[in-house]
């Protein structure tokens, strides 16, 4: 049994990004933060990306043996230098997610992660979600009503996460609890920095624009843009979550561009599409808090602050840890599984009601958390 009150709790996530997994402690009853404690990061190798690469998209059945590996190994390897932790949220890594479709796949083991942490832990974070009509994601919205209230916010404000994809979460930190009418609308906003990464390795060799470089160099084209823009996805209302390739004929958009002017462009789209994700916010948000590897692209950030009427900063201006605040929602998230509190509800996923996701393995067995 958890025990009552407090409880440290370490939880893992690896990205649609494909850069390694991040692993972090936080101090939780499942409801609030009390603190937040060590943290680590484990890169993939370019070879064990490449593997990862070559697996996205694919379903239960398909060969995924050897990406199942790397993830199994490299989350074994970072969660084991950890002390304290009494409880473990893996969430594994995404290789397909369909909503309405096919459902969403994860691979990684929670059970026999368990075995070798002899934790507890708590995985499979959407499936539950997805059955009961919901898109699965995003999840860290319930961590994020718990960060407004950790940081004394008392108007509503608003966390982006520029990871492969974005992802935005409106949160009203007056209302009483994270499932409460009002309280949250979250929603994938569209591609973030997968394309641009994708690109810069295919031209350039390079994982990612560092420090928005390449992008300051060339200029956004609005024929590209304009064209990006008509997808259908940015007028469907939210809740709504995308797979990391959703967008991958965007690229097609601008092959014939220079290697500058393509990032540029690529950058431009990204913030083009959290523009449009903004308008979908009940009521403005005071601030933008932004989490995820495209907060340390100054080009990126700048293409927010300037067309947003709120202030644009990232969540390191709060205290907060940009870096690991998806891996500390996981475990904050497994708290909340394993006492039975809900983890996502109609305002975040579209999910029929609240619901709490999630299996629960103990060291040499697991079972559906009830």
């Amino acid at each position: 049994m958890l025990k009552a009150g407090r409880i440290w709790a370490l939880g893992a996530m690896s990205g649609t990004s494909l850069d390694g997994v991040d692993a972090a402690m936080v101090e939780t009853d499942g409801e609030a933060i009390y603190g937040f404690g060590d943290s680590s990061y484990r890169a993939y190798s370019p070879d064990e990306q490449s593997v990862l690469k070559a697996a996205l998209g694919r379903w239960p059945g398909d060969d995924v043996a050897a990406a199942t590996r790397i993830v199994q190994q490299a989350h074994e390897e970072v969660l084991s230098g950890f002390d304290g932790a009494e409880l473990v949220g893996f969430h594994g890594q995404t290789l397909a997610h369909e909503p309405g479709g096919r459902g969403t796949h994860q691979v990684g083991d929670g059970a026999a992660l368990a075995a070798a942490l002899n934790l507890p832990v708590v995985w499979d974070f959407r499936s539950a979600d997805m059955e009961l009509g919901g898109e699965g994601a995003p999840l860290a919205p319930f961590f994020h009503f718990a960060c407004a209230r950790w940081i004394g916010a008392d108007a509503p404000l608003a966390f982006l996460n520029l990871g492969g994809v974005g992802n935005l979460t409106w949160v009203d930190p007056r209302k009483a609890r994270p499932e409460e009418d009002g309280a949250l609308l979250a929603f994938d906003t569209g591609p973030a920095n997968a394309p641009i990464n994708d690109l810069m390795m295919t031209r350039r060799g390079e994982p990612f624009d560092r420090d928005g470089a390449l992008a300051r160099q060339g200029e956004v084209v609005q024929g590209a843009l304009e064209l990006f823009l008509q997808e259908g996805y940015f007028t469907r209302m939210p809740p709504k979550s995308l797979d990391r390739d959703a967008f991958a004929d965007m690229i097609g958009l601008v092959n014939e561009l220079s290697d500058a002017d393509a990032v540029a462009t690529l950058t431009g789209m990204s913030a083009a599409a959290v523009l449009r994700g903004m308008e979908h916010c009940p009521v403005s948000p005071g601030r933008l808090l932004v989490t995820g590897g495209g907060r340390h692209n100054p080009v990126l950030m700048e293409m927010l602050r300037v067309a947003l009427d709120c202030p644009v900063e990232p969540v390191e201006a709060v205290g907060l840890n940009g870096d690991m605040l998806e891996a500390q929602a996981f475990a904050h998230l497994a708290v909340r599984v394993r006492r039975g509190l809900p983890t996502s509800c109609p305002g975040t996923t579209g999910v029929r009601a609240a619901v709490s996701g999630g299996i629960s393995s103990q060291p040499g067995e697991a079972e559906r958390s009830a």
